[in-house]
C-alpha cells in the first residue's frame, strides 16, 4: 500500500471511497462548477488516491454522469409523491425552494449548470440532464391532469420553464425568484383548472 492509499492516521481509505468521491463532487460542482473542479481537488476533498478514484470511475465523465444520476433519482417525491396535498397544492410545492441566506451563493439547478458547462449533446451527463428535465415535465404534466387541467402537457410545459428559468434569475441576481415564480404559476394554474374541477 503507497502513502496515498493511506489515510492521516496511516489506515487504508478504500471503504466508502465511492461515496467520498460523490459527496465531494457534489460539494465542488455546486459551488465551483464541473470545469473548475479538477479530480485532483476531488480526490484530496474525497481523501483518495487518484488510482482510488479511477478503480470507481473511468474518468470525470463518468462522475459528473453519476453525480446527476443521483442527484435526485425519483424525481422530487418530497413534492410530487405528497399525499397531504391536493394536485394543486403539489404543483404549487414545486416552486417551494429552500432559502439560502445572503452569505450563500444561490446553487444553480445541477442539471442546468452541467447543460452550460458541457457543450458536447452527446455526453451522459447532457443526455442524463435532459432526461432529468423531460422526467421533471412530465411529472408536473400527471399532476396538472390529476388536478382537472384542461391541457396538462401545456400546464406542465409551462410550469417546468417557470421553475427552470427562476432558477436560472435565482442564481444570476443572487436574490429569490423563487416567490414571484410562485405567483405566476398559481395564475397559470388557476388558468388552466377550470372552476369545477
Amino acid at each position: 500500500m503507497t502513502e496515498l492509499e493511506k489515510g492521516p492516521q496511516g489506515l487504508r481509505r478504500g471503504r466508502g471511497a465511492r461515496e467520498r468521491i460523490l459527496g465531494a463532487s457534489q460539494q465542488l460542482f455546486r459551488d465551483q462548477g464541473i470545469n473548475h473542479t479538477g479530480m485532483d481537488q476531488l480526490c484530496a476533498v474525497a481523501q483518495v488516491s487518484k488510482r482510488t478514484a479511477y478503480q470507481h470511475f473511468a474518468g470525470k465523465d463518468e462522475l459528473v454522469t453519476e453525480y446527476l444520476r443521483r442527484f435526485d433519482p425519483d424525481v422530487m417525491p418530497g413534492v410530487f409523491d405528497r399525499t397531504d396535498l391536493t394536485p394543486r397544492e403539489r404543483l404549487l410545492a414545486a416552486f417551494d425552494v429552500p432559502k439560502t441566506g445572503p452569505e450563500h451563493l444561490t446553487p444553480l439547478c445541477p442539471y442546468i449548470a452541467a447543460s452550460v458547462e458541457i457543450h458536447d449533446p452527446e455526453h451522459p451527463a447532457r443526455q442524463q440532464a435532459h432526461d432529468y428535465k423531460a422526467a421533471v415535465a412530465a411529472r408536473l404534466t400527471e399532476t396538472a391532469r390529476e388536478a382537472g387541467a384542461t391541457d396538462p402537457e401545456q400546464l406542465g410545459e409551462q410550469l417546468a420553464l417557470l421553475l427552470d428559468g427562476a432558477s436560472a434569475r435565482t442564481r444570476v441576481l443572487n436574490a429569490d425568484a423563487f416567490s414571484t415564480a410562485a405567483a405566476i404559476a398559481a395564475v397559470l394554474i388557476d388558468n388552466a383548472i377550470p372552476a369545477s374541477a
